[in-house]
């Protein structure tokens, strides 16, 4: 039975709502496959069908919406930069709908009292968004309230109290409210939330245990459904590790701990790591062993059984991946709400050991393009390098980006130790180096004594790397930069060149070609020209960055090494080696529109 719903039309939230509930099902596995498709790590791997969701209406205990003119609230459109007002949102369950309801008609015309606390920031106000959740124990249900703030009007301590109140008076099963600032406009959340009356947390049920609900805290959206994942990731871990009695587990962005309770139920000893300070204290006063640090910056020290991570849209940082490898457990569960970074990420962690083994995907939000995705990772041989070309001198190889060259500290592994393990590459050493996070070509000479025969082709006339790079604007359709690079305490002459390809999203893809291959070359003369490389956080630009990161799931600068000629020690002829662009490359370029294709 397909729903109804009058804003269906012009919402973004709902994209398959003409689509029977089967179908829907099916669009949801199909856009799985589709991001796992683009690695071809994950050839062979097959996702199960998706678990339904019951009810498919009215299941939303949490609503994050924006606030436009004159008390619209609602979504943007895909059309503009508006806000489209739902007022009879047909996904909200009917005590966050009545809140939302309250809200909108008091930011429609505020009391006076509240001051710019109710009052759009397009009206004048502060009021930018809205986060309302539903708590619920034993069928009494209470709802927390925080108010996100953000532009020049500021309140006093009367005005936040006044607007409380307000809240409280017509929306009597209220009883917390909060207010948060908003830092940049890619989340419409604020940072950490002030509370203004009422408690900094409520209980709250899913399935069999209880947590508490916090203002700003992650819950999932759909309380059944959470019920259902928490059932099948001590199910996953189980059928590995015999059972969870007396085993270790560390659970990453572990929110206010509902996933640790079920599995403390079980006999698990769980460490939570969870940098949002209230949800960290909410599982700290139910008894859990609570960590409070960002994922990105923890650091293991000791083993554990297991891990479980639940990252939020952005996906597993390479420094959590890392980490994750770190505590060598015997199982990871990764459960994940973007199947791009999703597959980003179980690609990567084939280079930490780990590969998957299940995937059950979940249906945490009907009538949405959204999938919840449970992945069980075990442990697995680190696969070779994948060969380019070879000769009896040398191995020519693929590198991944985030894989360093040779060893270095902070890294389990390296390309060189791949290398090794290659036939007759047991003494090879690398000719040359790319960046940790640049991918594409990279020569290693089969012994240490033929480096000396081989090093100099490098610097030859006849040899040159061509790069691919996403750089941030439009840039012209040529062009060169001869500017000397400091280096060594000295400048020294360095001249690169480009072609733009194509433009998508107000970007550029483009072929670079450095001549001399100075440190970070491509990546500072780029940015001097104004067109920096995309995810360079040493040299680009941070906005363009946090924007790819939010949006596109990048989680390194885009630049990739496609193709280099070679001429060998004896001048008789050019190498010419190319390297397919990355999958990770190619899912970036895909959602900017760009259908990825080099020409020469």
């Amino acid at each position: 039975m397909r729903v109804e719903c009058p804003h269906a039309p012009r919402c973004s939230g709902c994209p398959l709502i003409g689509l029977e509930y089967a179908e829907q099902l099916t669009e949801k596995a199909q856009i799985v496959a589709r991001a796992f498709a683009v690695y071809p790590a994950l050839d062979g791997l097959t996702p199960q069908a998706p678990i339904g969701a019951e009810p498919t209406l009215g299941y939303r205990v949490r609503a994050k919406l924006v606030v436009g003119a004159r008390g619209v609230i609602g979504l943007y459109t895909e059309q503009a930069h508006a806000v489209l007002d739902l007022p009879e949102c047909r996904v909200l369950s009917a005590p966050v709908a009545r809140v939302v309801g309250v809200l909108r008609a008091l930011a429609s015309k505020p009391p006076s009292a509240a001051g710019p606390v109710l009052t759009p920031a397009a009206d004048g106000g502060a009021l930018v968004a809205i986060d309302v959740r539903e708590a619920q124990v034993q069928g009494k249900t209470q709802v927390l309230v925080s108010l996100v703030q953000s532009g020049p009007a500021r309140a006093s301590e009367l005005q936040f109290q006044a607007a409380a109140r307000a809240i409280t008076e017509l929306a009597p099963e209220v009883v917390g409210v909060a207010v948060s600032e908003r830092a940049h406009k890619a989340r419409v959340l604020g940072g950490a939330p002030r509370v203004l009356f009422g408690p900094a947390e409520v209980p709250d049920q899913i399935g069999q245990i209880t947590h508490r609900a916090a203002h700003g805290a992650f819950v999932q959206a759909h309380r059944g459904q959470a019920a259902r994942l928490h059932q099948a990731i001590e199910g996953a871990l189980t059928g590995v590790l015999g059972t969870l009695a007396g085993r270790s587990v560390l659970e990453l962005y572990a929110g206010s701990g509902a996933i640790a309770l079920s599995l403390k139920a079980r006999g698990a000893e769980v460490v939570l790591v969870e940098s949002f300070a209230a949800a960290a204290a909410s599982a700290r006063r139910l008894g859990l062993t609570v960590i409070s640090a960002d994922a990105a910056t923890f650091d293991p020290t000791r083993a554990f059984d297991a891990v479980v991570v639940n990252p939020p849209r952005r996906g597993l940082a390479p420094r959590v991946r890392a980490t994750v490898a770190k505590a060598e457990p015997e199982v990871v569960v990764y459960v994940s709400c973007a199947p791009d970074t999703l597959a980003r990420d179980l690609s990567a962690f084939s280079l930490h050991g780990y590969a998957p083994t299940h995937v059950q995907p979940f249906d945490m939000i009907p009538l949405s393009e959204q999938v919840e995705t449970l992945v069980l990772l075990e442990r697995a041989p680190v696969p070779l390098p994948t060969v380019l070309f070879e000769n009896e001198e040398l191995i020519v190889v693929d590198k991944a980006a985030h894989e360093p060259t040779t060893p270095q500290g902070e890294h389990a592994s390296s390309l060189l130790a791949r290398v090794r393990r290659l036939p007759g590459g047991e003494h090879a050493v690398p000719l040359h180096r790319l960046d940790l996070e640049t991918s594409g070509v990279v020569v290693f000479a089969r012994s240490s004594e033929l480096v000396a025969r081989w090093q100099p082709a490098f610097t030859g006339s006849t040899t040159q790397k061509r790069y691919l790079a996403l750089v941030r604007g439009v840039t012209r359709e040529k062009g060169a930069v001869n500017r000397p690079l400091a280096e060594g305490g000295r400048e020294r002459p360095a001249h690169t060149r480009y072609r733009r390809l194509t433009v998508a999203g107000g970007h550029s893809l483009v072929l670079v070609e450095p001549r001399e291959g100075k440190k970070h070359q491509i990546r500072r003369h780029m940015a001097g020209l104004g067109h920096a490389v995309v995810g360079d956080h040493r040299h680009g630009h941070g906005p363009t960055n946090r924007h790819f990161e939010e949006k596109h799931g990048l989680d390194r600068h885009l630049l990739h090494l496609e193709r280099l000629e070679l001429g060998t020690p004896a001048g008789d002829q050019v190498l010419v080696i190319s390297s397919p662009l990355p999958p990770d490359f190619i899912s970036v370029l895909q959602r900017l529109g760009i259908k990825p294709g080099v020409s020469s």
